[in-house]
């Protein structure tokens, strides 16, 4: 099997790849800009793990320029796995127009080459952020979308475009709506590495909403068992679908940060809420477990310490 994996020196990308090259039979295709969004040294340290193996090979390339994407149609893929975007919620306030240049214009340019190539099935990042906040909890893929901020209204484009393609061009189109995915290897501007890297250099950490969100944590090895799941039920799709990629055991911040502080002690300030963010991910998961018939949820304190044992080896890594 040949896969494109965009976004591949990512977290969840590199993971993916990972896992696909183990089999000898399959042939990877990364892609990934190397942006500096956060550490490129932890991203390339990620490349050259996967380039270690034969069947990998690495594209340094724009997906946002469309000169670039020329270069994709040199290659032909059996499945293509979108997960390059730019990424975060509250980098949204810093600088708005990298979300609308790379996670849509940078998605449109990809589509124009799936359209012109020979791969059927496309599984793309999509993210919990769409459904803002609401009064009812578990959400479920039926649910409207409520974006907050530009990158969920990135995310709900994407979908849309991903809609109307599938559609039009007959290719089966696979959203991914990933509810705070965390595990060894996690992006640094994400809670727990954030957090271990500001207590790293003394640096004070503020605790947004006084800690009192919620996020429905979901380990990355239970992630890439889901979709390699999908994939081989891939027969069974409609043109579009959509799923909660999530645990559905939602768990309050201030847990978190006790649990930090008593691994790796450092200073923190509880501060209000950030309007751009929900106060709350909790999906609901029972299409992916009854599609896959994946049945064992990570535990996650088990997990948060391995996360916490992986930085204290790595954290030369991180900026």
């Amino acid at each position: 099997m040949k896969y494109l994996i965009t976004g591949s020196a990512g977290f969840i990308g590199f993971h993916l790849a990972k896992e696909l090259l183990k089999n000898k039979k399959n042939k990877i295709y990364g892609l990934d800009n190397l942006d500096n969004y956060y550490s490129t040294k932890l991203k390339k340290k990620r490349v050259n793990i996967l380039k270690k193996q034969s069947n990998f090979k690495f594209l340094k390339l724009d997906l946002s320029n469309i000169k670039e994407i020329k270069k994709l149609y040199r290659i032909d893929v059996d499945i293509l796995f979108h997960l390059a975007a730019q990424a975060g919620v509250r980098y949204t306030a810093i600088n708005p127009s990298k979300y609308i240049k790379s996670n849509i214009v940078g998605y449109y340019n990809l589509l124009n080459y799936i359209k012109k190539s020979k791969v059927k099935y496309i599984f793309y990042a999509s993210s919990s952020s769409i459904y803002g906040d609401n009064k009812k909890y578990p959400v479920n893929e039926k649910m409207e979308a409520k974006p907050k901020n530009i990158y969920a209204f990135s995310k709900v484009s994407n979908e849309n475009c991903s809609k109307l393609f599938s559609k039009i061009f007959g290719k089966k189109f696979i959203g991914l709506r990933f509810f705070t995915v965390y595990g060894e290897w996690g992006r640094p501007d994400m809670l727990i590495y954030k957090y271990l890297n500001f207590a790293r250099k003394k640096r004070l950490f503020y605790v947004n909403n006084f800690g009192k969100d919620y996020r429905d944590f979901t380990y990355v090895g239970d992630v890439i068992s889901m979709l390699k799941l999908l994939v081989k039920k891939r027969s069974k799709f409609k043109d579009h679908d959509i799923f909660n990629i999530c645990s559905n055991k939602p768990i309050e911040t201030k847990k978190i940060i006790q649990l930090l502080l008593q691994s790796f002690p450092g200073k923190v300030k509880y501060v209000k809420a950030n309007k751009i963010e929900m106060l709350k991910t909790h999906g609901n998961n029972k299409k992916i477990l009854a599609f896959t018939k994946f049945k064992r949820i990570s535990d996650f304190e088990e997990k948060f310490f391995a996360c916490i044992n992986w930085f204290k080896k790595n954290k030369n890594l991180f900026n």
